[in-house]
């Protein structure tokens, strides 16, 4: 298992990694036309280009051999309310359904964790859904600590899944 960067050359396919692999997981966590929207917001083509011409969000492929099973978003520049610290942010991970489970997004995770330790980060964030057990459980066995509750502000996402808990991993 292995980390590919993503550039701009990558736009494309990137695209299709993140559109697939987010709407195989999480289009029943829409209401209306919800999901489009967001897929159009989050991973239109301006929006990636935008993202990968910045220095501080940072995309990579989550490979098994050849293929693309995944991806990664990280901010080195947190959004979240910590700007005081030299920290980072999970934006996203998500894993085609068939390969959930089977230790490639630990494999993954562990070697981002290295990454932004050894660009001298002090605190890495997230945002995970608090109903979420199943993830909840796999960022703690990370080592990743429940800090505060916040609340995601999407048009159309159901309500019942908006609460959200943001966790944090020191690193050192």
């Amino acid at each position: 298992m292995g980390l590919e960067k993503a550039t701009i050359h990558h736009l494309s396919e990137l695209q299709n990694v993140c559109i697939d692999a987010y709407s195989q997981t999480y289009a029943d966590h829409w209401t209306h036309n919800g999901l489009a929207l967001y897929l159009e917001q989050e991973f239109g083509s301006n929006r990636l280009k935008s993202d990968l011409n910045d220095a501080n969000c940072h995309y990579f492929f989550i490979k098994k051999d050849v293929e693309t099973i995944g991806f990664i978003k990280i901010n080195t520049k947190s959004s979240l309310e910590f700007s005081e610290l030299d920290n980072c942010e999970l934006d996203k991970i998500y894993l085609f359904p068939k390969y959930s489970g089977l230790g490639f997004g630990k494999t993954a995770m562990t070697k981002i964790i290295k990454l932004m330790q050894e660009k001298g980060k002090t605190i890495f964030f997230l945002c995970v859904i608090d109903s979420n057990k199943n993830a909840i459980a796999f960022y703690e066995r990370l080592g990743f600590e429940y800090h505060s509750k916040t609340i995601l502000d999407i048009l159309y996402f159901k309500e019942d899944l908006k609460g959200m808990n943001r966790m944090c991993l020191k690193l050192s």
